[in-house]
């Protein structure tokens, strides 16, 4: 490669790694669209993590116990020690709390991804004591009612 042509590959990838419409952004999904991507939506409790290889890539990979399934099938989820599991890409940013013990309400993509929480890591909810925080609806039964009226027959 003759060096012109190489300083002009570099300017260009310089110029592609500097322009600000190229950064990827995630718009705000409301929660009935969040409920209408969902393939599956579970309240479930997060179990101990564990990290799961696959080749290069390690995801950690939180056993759910499905407490109450809202839509969809949670064996459909990526599995771990023969439970439902949330698998999440190791290291990865701008995810929700995560640990061991915590109830929440998941909406769900049902195939592996960096994360399946629907909407770039919106469609989790933490339950504490029925309680939960989802715009202006503050409690668990509220949140189903919302999810199952923008699901509708699905």
């Amino acid at each position: 490669m003759s060096p012109r042509v190489a300083a002009l590959r570099t300017a260009a990838v310089v110029a592609l790694a500097l322009s600000p419409a190229l950064a990827t952004t995630a718009p705000t999904l409301t929660l009935a669209q969040q409920a209408q991507k969902a393939e599956v939506i579970v309240r479930a409790t997060l179990g101990t993590p564990a990290e799961v290889r696959d080749g290069d890539v390690t995801y950690l990979a939180y056993p759910l116990t499905v407490a109450e399934t809202l839509s969809g099938d949670a064996s459909r989820l990526p599995q771990q020690e023969g439970a439902p599991a949330l698998v999440v890409l190791k290291g990865l940013e701008d995810l929700p709390e995560l640990r061991a013990g915590l109830e929440v309400v998941a909406l769900l993509y049902a195939s592996r991804l960096d994360s399946p929480l629907v909407g770039f890591n919106q469609g989790l909810y933490a339950v504490t004591n029925g309680a939960v925080k989802a715009g202006d609806i503050t409690t668990l039964p509220k949140l189903r009612e919302a999810i199952l009226a923008a699901r509708g027959s699905r």
